[in-house]
């Protein structure tokens, strides 16, 4: 089918995609637009992951400070790492660095990714859901159930990569897939380094 420069234009507007990649995803797509910026997201993560081996020592620190009643309350500081100097000075990664901050001081998370979480932590969680099941007079198979799905909501509260961003109007979805499509959108390794949060009063 044809595809129109107008066309074109729009899905770039949407996604920052090229100009040739943004057109084969509307061909690819039949002119679907749903399906275009799906076909841009995969195509970028699966870039993103051909470059899981290489060199990302740049990067920029994105920072917030949450102020009350004219008081500073809470701070926060983020390494957001990248590979070259020239998308760490970009806007757009500046950005996102920023968002990061702001959504740390809001949810409060504690590890960057579910393999930072100490397994005698999860331990001590497995065992406080299945007393808290057993009490409630729960049998045994599906208080399993019980467990895993607690674990996995436990993941989404406490690990940052796996936490839902908190303002949907920048970005729906979980902070570890917007950095991952960051990664496809830039063409370069992305990803949070570390991060530390400190507050008045803990």
């Amino acid at each position: 089918m044809s595809i129109s420069a107008a066309d074109v234009k729009k899905l770039r507007d949407m996604t920052g995609a090229g100009m040739m990649d943004a057109k084969k995803a509307l061909s690819e797509s039949n002119g679907d637009f749903d399906n275009a910026v799906k076909y841009l997201r995969e195509k970028g993560l699966a870039d993103s992951k051909k470059r899981a081996d290489k060199e990302a020592n740049q990067g920029t620190i994105g920072d917030y400070i949450h102020f009350q009643q004219d008081r500073a309350v809470a701070g926060v500081l983020v390494e957001l790492a990248c590979e070259t100097d020239f998308v760490a000075k970009s806007d757009e990664f500046k950005n996102v660095a920023k968002q990061v901050a702001m959504h740390i001081a809001a949810l409060k998370p504690e590890f960057l990714d579910v393999e930072d979480v100490p397994s005698e932590r999860i331990e001590e969680e497995k065992e406080i859901i299945k007393k808290q099941s057993e009490n409630e007079g729960k049998p045994a198979d599906v208080i399993t159930k019980i467990v895993d799905g607690k674990i996995s909501s436990f993941y989404k509260d406490y690990v940052l990569n796996e936490q839902t961003f908190c303002n949907p109007e920048f970005y729906e979805g979980q902070v570890g897939t917007m950095i991952e499509e960051l990664s496809g959108k830039l063409g370069e390794k992305i990803y949070i380094k570390k991060f530390s949060r400190i507050e008045v009063g803990t």
